[in-house]
């Protein structure tokens, strides 16, 4: 099955990316486009040429019109988050510059699926709706969809099991008032509490940490740009994971972020709950029962992220 994913931007972000789904056969033709013609030539011929010891795909820069015929467009230009740099804090730049990019590659690919990786990621999702004119069903911010593999992946770690046997999302923003819901949270369908308190190899005292828990999802990118200066790695398999539901189109249950119609009691806003997602991109919403704490913080994240809409040029 050919596909043709075009990529905006070839910053770290945006060539790990290319690389992770070139060296994953996600795509037969990728088009690296950047500011920096050179970059761009320079990511594509280094990841070409390795191809040749994989399967081969065509990958090479390009310019605006090169993203005509995209199934997939992934956005990820827009300036860095420095350390110390709240998501929300990059918001009024990385608007702008959305929405002059935008202008110029949405009349080329108008049928394309976009995939927004850009941050602040809910806000920047948004404007691409709001701003550009693209159907809701066809704009998919990764969102939550690397917090919640971080999630499965501190939990798996503390009580000494595999991730793929951990039930757990993160939804909202992705950001400071992403919201945990621990009542849904589960291992071999046994909620997490009760399978601490049964497990005696677990100690009990794990059950005090969950906040830990929480706390260490939410900061987890922001130790990683302490130590290394950005974070890629991780977030081009989250990409790669989305493309992959979309090429096969294997109705997964992804938490991505999307503008919301209703779920939750929550519309005109776009975040993370777990959604269906398909060769036609958002195909439907999966909304379990929040305990009411879980539900207020999640409307919580839902009008934090509006406030902030409201006072941005969008």
């Amino acid at each position: 099955m050919r596909k043709k994913i075009s990529i905006i931007g070839a910053g770290n972000v945006g060539a790990t990316i290319a690389f992770t789904l070139a060296s994953h056969g996600i795509a037969s033709e990728i088009v690296l486009i950047d500011i920096n013609k050179n970059k761009a030539r320079g990511e594509a011929m280094d990841i070409l040429q390795g191809l040749v010891m994989n399967t081969p795909i065509d990958i090479y820069a390009g310019e605006y019109e090169c993203v005509k015929d995209s199934d997939i467009v992934i956005v990820t230009m827009g300036l860095a988050r420095k350390p110390g740099q709240t998501r929300l804090d990059l918001a009024q730049q990385n608007v702008n510059i959305t929405k002059d990019v935008m202008a110029n590659i949405i009349k080329y690919a108008p049928d394309a699926l976009y995939v927004v990786v850009s941050n602040p990621v809910d806000i920047i999702t948004y404007t691409l709706i709001k701003a550009c004119g693209i159907p809701a069903e066809r704009v998919i911010g990764t969102g939550t969809l690397l917090d919640t593999a971080r999630l499965r992946s501190i939990i798996a770690d503390r009580v000494n099991l595999s991730g793929r046997n951990v039930h757990a999302y993160v939804f909202g923003e992705h950001g400071d008032t992403s919201v945990i819901p621990w009542s849904i949270t589960s291992i071999a369908g046994i909620d997490l509490v009760t399978f601490i308190k049964e497990d005696k190899d677990i100690p009990n005292q794990y059950l005090e940490q969950l906040q830990l828990i929480e706390k260490d999802v939410r900061t987890s990118g922001a130790k990683i740009i302490e130590y290394k200066g950005a974070t890629f790695y991780a977030i081009s398999l989250a990409v790669k994971t989305l493309c992959e539901s979309i090429k096969m189109d294997n109705n997964s249950i992804l938490t991505v972020s999307t503008m919301l119609s209703g779920q939750y009691g929550i519309e005109d806003v776009c975040l993370s709950i777990p959604t269906v997602i398909g060769a036609k991109g958002v195909l439907r919403y999966i909304t379990p029962a929040l305990s009411e704490e879980e539900h207020k913080a999640l409307m919580h994240s839902a009008e934090s992220l509006k406030k902030v809409i409201k006072e941005l040029d969008i």
